[in-house]
């Protein structure tokens, strides 16, 4: 797992950014710092409340719960067998932890693994990418998240 990285007291300028990587130009710091990034699994309808409205309080079970419940690259995919088995239509939004601030907490929860939750909206400001989540042969098929 790649855990993010701070470069204190540097002024950095942002060269490049992709899936998961942030190139930097700040002089001899200059190089790449890895994101830690986690995960949102959204129904259409949700996703276009959210890009309508610029931020939401989640999901219904996010809001039964007052909070937003986050995955890691490596819960993603057990998260949506379990919450979203044979559901069509889903988006899945990366978020950067850092952006997240104290908001962000890890909680226990399945399995006794530390998940990551939000208490507070979800921004439209923190979706760093979104991509579909297509349903083929009764499994979601997930894009790269190891990067």
């Amino acid at each position: 797992m790649c855990y993010p990285h701070s470069l204190a007291g540097a002024i950095a300028q942002v060269k490049g950014v992709d899936d998961r990587d942030v190139t930097l130009d700040a002089g001899s710091l200059s190089g790449q710092v890895r994101l830690m990034l986690i995960y949102k699994i959204l129904r259409a309808p949700e996703w276009a409340e959210l890009q309508a409205r610029g931020e939401s309080a989640g999901a219904p079970v996010d809001i039964a719960d007052g909070f937003v419940h986050f995955s890691t690259a490596e819960q993603s995919a057990e998260t949506a067998a379990k919450h979203f088995a044979g559901a069509d239509g889903l988006v899945l939004l990366a978020l950067e932890t850092d952006a997240l601030g104290d908001a962000l907490k890890w909680e226990v929860s399945r399995g006794g693994a530390l998940f990551p939750h939000l208490y507070a909206p979800l921004r439209l400001a923190d979706v760093l990418w979104s991509k579909p989540l297509p349903l083929v042969d009764g499994r979601h098929v997930f894009p790269d998240l190891e990067g």
